[in-house]
């Protein structure tokens, strides 16, 4: 079946790629969420994600679909890494691409700054300001802690499309209505920069800087992005459901900031179940849609069977690896055309409600969503 007939995409959430070359155990390493070595005897490229890279990523480099894991690294390399990133970008076929800069590196390498990714990338490339790295940079007293804080997310998310926060790592996504007391966050600062500060794990912190987010958010007219769901092993799965979130979202309502839900998988219909009883949440799948393989179209599905159509936004989450980018698109554009075309066939919809439905969540919702 041919993959959707779509524009060009709106990537809403991603990151920066890699162009220096890696050993392929190291390229290897960025086709799973994980930071250990894979088990003796595997490789991340024996899996569902392995086999969509090796589908749609071949062709970009000259060679057919479905090469084997070895032939493909070997025209890779021939390739060298940045001709390589530059003519999988551009299968990608992205209009835009807005860029989470919280992370600078990949399997120990820098990432390619935003000019840089741009003009590899040849889409449009606007800014999303991580919440809790700029927090940690913030050194003034204890008790000046917080507003420092939402001075600095200010000043960073000025000329930014969205905020976002990965406090689902670091806490967990149930986030209390109750911003915490004044008296409270001054003694968490406190202990956090006795013991030298770093990494924020303390869940007052965590707090009141997501409350704080939402003052920012609302004056910048900004969204504020949530990671949700599977991710690294830093993530405790349980904890990033969605659904956590639901005291967090009537909070967040008064201040009238769009809460755009990441990833979400495997509580994707938790999500979607969000996106539809309150009128600010937004949703994706993310690099749900690239991990999943062959089963794309199933989970779209899965989402769509409660979020709202104008709720629903395209993201890869791609991170380091440009084949990333090619696999979420072509993933999407797939999964989505083939969740459509069993509608149509089905009686479900017409061509035109497909055509609408396909145009908002590839690109038209992301360009309401965030001003584009």
């Amino acid at each position: 079946m041919p993959p959707l007939d779509v524009p060009a995409l709106v990537d809403h959430h991603c990151h920066s790629v890699l162009t220096a070359d890696l050993p392929d155990d190291a390229l290897a390493g960025l086709l799973t969420e994980s930071d250990r070595p894979p088990a003796p005897g595997t490789s991340p490229f024996d899996s569902a994600l392995g086999l969509a890279v090796r589908r749609w990523c071949p062709p970009a480099l000259g060679l057919p679909a479905h090469a084997s894991a070895e032939d493909y690294l070997a025209r890779r390399r021939k390739l060298g890494a940045r001709e390589a990133a530059r003519r999988l970008l551009a299968a990608a076929g992205l209009d835009t691409c807005l860029v989470d800069t919280g992370l600078a590196t990949a399997a120990g390498r820098p990432l390619l700054p935003l000019g840089e990714f741009a003009e590899a990338s040849g889409a449009r490339v606007r800014e999303v300001v991580r919440l809790e790295p700029l927090a940690e940079a913030v050194t003034d007293p204890p008790g000046q802690w917080a507003r420092a804080a939402r001075e600095a997310l200010a000043a960073a998310a000025a000329g930014a499309v969205a905020v976002k926060s990965v406090v689902a790592y670091r806490a967990g996504l149930a986030v209390p209505a109750e911003r915490p007391s004044p008296a409270a966050v001054t003694a968490a600062a406190t202990a956090w920069q006795r013991a030298g500060g770093g990494r924020l794990t303390d869940p007052v912190l965590l707090h009141e800087l997501l409350h704080g987010a939402l003052e920012v958010c609302a004056e910048l007219r900004l969204p504020l992005q949530l990671h949700t769901g599977f991710g690294d092993p830093d993530v405790t799965l349980h904890r990033a459901d969605p659904s956590l979130l639901a005291d967090f979202v009537r909070a967040a309502e008064p201040y009238a900031v769009p809460l755009v839900l990441l990833h979400g998988y495997p509580y994707h219909r938790q999500a979607a179940w969000l996106a539809q009883a309150f009128p600010l949440v937004y949703t994706d799948l993310g690099l749900t849609t690239s991990y999943v393989g062959p089963r794309a179209a199933a989970v779209l599905g899965e989402m769509l069977e409660l979020a709202p159509f104008g709720k629903v936004l395209f993201s890869t989450d791609a991170y380091g690896l440009p084949e990333l980018y090619l696999v979420g698109a072509a993933q999407f554009r797939h999964g989505l055309g083939t969740l459509l075309d069993g509608w149509r066939a089905d009686g479900a919809c017409t061509a035109a409600d497909a055509e609408r439905l396909a145009r908002a969540v590839a690109a038209d919702n992301a360009r309401r969503l965030y001003a584009l």
